[in-house]
């Protein structure tokens, strides 16, 4: 087994070191491309290339749909293609490197669970990576649903007060200067920004609610843009229409999150009660003994 996994580990190696000198800089565009979590692009780059000329997109259409859709609704759908191939990257970078260090253990210490960790591990990690970064998406948009009542009753009062829209918007945005990574001011910080870059007042709305990809945000966006003309109580009345069914929402998704996290502690509360358990009951028993 330890000649094998000598053999496996330069053939990772070797590998590796052939599709660097062939890739070039021919991702060196992408390089550029702002993504979270990406922590191995110097070892995935030349992976990009076995992904690409191997056809990773006709062998695993389904999976490769699924990321990008999730990449889609958290970094919108211009680069959703790169930002795809770079995420598959990253997860073949992590399988090269359990497999290379699953080889090397096994080639220190002559035992065959070294290989078989690295193999399970090189399989696994990437499908926990896929889930994770849909959980992430899921918790995105529930982040962006929550926040979303208190600026519509935040817009709502500043244009009872006499404000317009944008103007309102602008003042909540610059509240909430501290929360810029929260997904929702974020965007609407992009939003102001497009504004003040010369974007019309419905082309900087529409963007808005294609990057959130949301549906309450979705629906926001039309309200406003179907009353915002008309001014006055009708569109004050629209926008608290709306703000009473995303406040239901609110109480719905928090419920939810309450529900999981009760759901999580019930085995470390079954643990603890165990662990009491003996504590007192080791004792008790030891008396009867004697």
């Amino acid at each position: 087994m330890p000649w094998i996994c000598g053999a496996v580990l330069l053939a990772l190696a070797a590998g590796w070191l052939l599709l660097r000198l062939k890739c070039g800089s021919r991702y060196a565009a992408l390089r550029s491309l702002p993504m979270e979590g990406l922590k191995l692009r110097w070892l995935g780059e030349p992976l990009l290339l076995l992904l690409e000329k191997g056809g990773a997109g006709s062998r695993f259409p389904s999976l490769l749909l699924r990321i990008q859709r999730s990449l889609q609704r958290s970094y919108g759908i211009r680069h959703s293609a790169e930002l795809t191939l770079l995420f598959a990257g990253e997860m073949l970078s992590y399988s090269w490197l359990l497999l290379a260090g699953g080889s090397l253990l096994t080639l220190a210490s002559g035992e065959e669970a070294g290989i078989m960790l690295g193999l399970i591990l090189a399989v696994g990690l990437p499908a926990a990576m896929v889930k994770d970064l849909h959980k992430k998406v899921r918790l995105r948009e529930q982040n962006i649903v929550l926040a979303l009542p208190d600026l519509l009753s935040s817009i709502v009062l500043l244009v009872g007060a006499g404000e317009t829209v944008q103007q309102a918007i602008i003042r909540c945005v610059n509240s909430h200067k501290e929360e810029v990574d929260h997904p929702l001011y974020k965007e609407l910080l992009v939003m102001t920004a497009e504004w003040e870059g010369g974007y019309s007042f419905q082309q900087a709305f529409e963007n808005f609610s294609k990057r959130c990809a949301v549906q309450e945000v979705s629906l926001f966006t039309t309200t406003v843009l179907l009353n915002y003309r008309r001014g006055g109580s009708d569109f004050v009345l629209a926008l608290r229409d709306l703000t009473r069914m995303l406040w239901d929402k609110r109480k719905a998704i928090s419920r939810t999150r309450g529900e999981q996290a009760s759901s999580k502690l019930v085995f470390p509360m079954v643990v603890i009660f165990l662990i009491v358990i003996v504590l007192v009951g080791t004792p008790a028993f030891m008396m009867l003994n004697m």
